[in-house]
């Protein structure tokens, strides 16, 4: 596949908003072919971790999980998300750790990517990622960063992202950590499902 082609299926014009998905954690979308394990939906109660009292401690937001999203044309696009803010962390989204990715694929073509978070920010049901790509087939993706918006509706979820408007990830440039779209996108129902871990900072 040239780059060409990769840049027009990946990459997300205004007229068709291409997607992507992925397997590990998160555009494009369809099965990811990545070498990272699969994201595993996480359950509706908050992971929690071990205090140093030996308590279970909530973790301060997580968006996790995998789904593919719908287009009627019939493009497999998938997202997943393995995303975290320790307990510890919670006045410091910076801190957030974990991975995401995404792949999109259409009539044989397309093209995937990975990225590692540098920011999560959640409130209520709706969580915002941000990371760089370190991993991905489309020329030019590594070394972007990309940030994803999640609506956890628990019925049928939403999600956004950066390059909405310019079409492609790699033209997108120099994008702050934590922002993406509104989430205009929706996840092909029976194909999965994200959970938000809402953030309570201390203001």
């Amino acid at each position: 596949m040239n780059r060409r082609t990769k840049t027009a299926v990946l990459g997300l014009g205004a007229a068709l908003l291409v997607t992507a998905g992925a397997t590990g954690a998160t555009g494009a979308a369809g099965a990811v072919t990545s070498a990272s394990a699969d994201v595993t939906d996480s359950t509706a109660s908050a992971p929690s971790v071990a205090s140093a009292a030996g308590e279970r401690q909530r973790e301060a937001a997580a968006l996790t999980g995998r789904a593919k999203l719908y287009r009627s044309a019939g493009d497999d696009i998938t997202f997943s998300f393995d995303a975290h803010l320790a307990a510890k962390d919670n006045d410091d989204p910076l801190k957030a750790t974990g991975t995401f990715e995404w792949s999109h694929y259409a009539g044989g073509d397309g093209a995937w990517a990975k990225a590692e978070v540098d920011c999560l920010v959640t409130g209520g049901k709706v969580a915002v990622v941000s990371g760089v790509v370190t991993d991905s087939d489309l020329p030019g993706a590594k070394g972007k960063r990309v940030g994803i918006t999640v609506h956890d509706t628990g019925r049928q979820d939403r999600l956004g992202y950066s390059w909405a408007s310019t079409g492609n990830p790699v033209e997108t440039k120099d994008l702050p950590k934590c922002v993406g779209s509104a989430p205009f996108e929706k996840v092909k129902k029976g194909t999965g499902d994200f959970t938000v871990v809402p953030w309570n900072p201390k203001f």
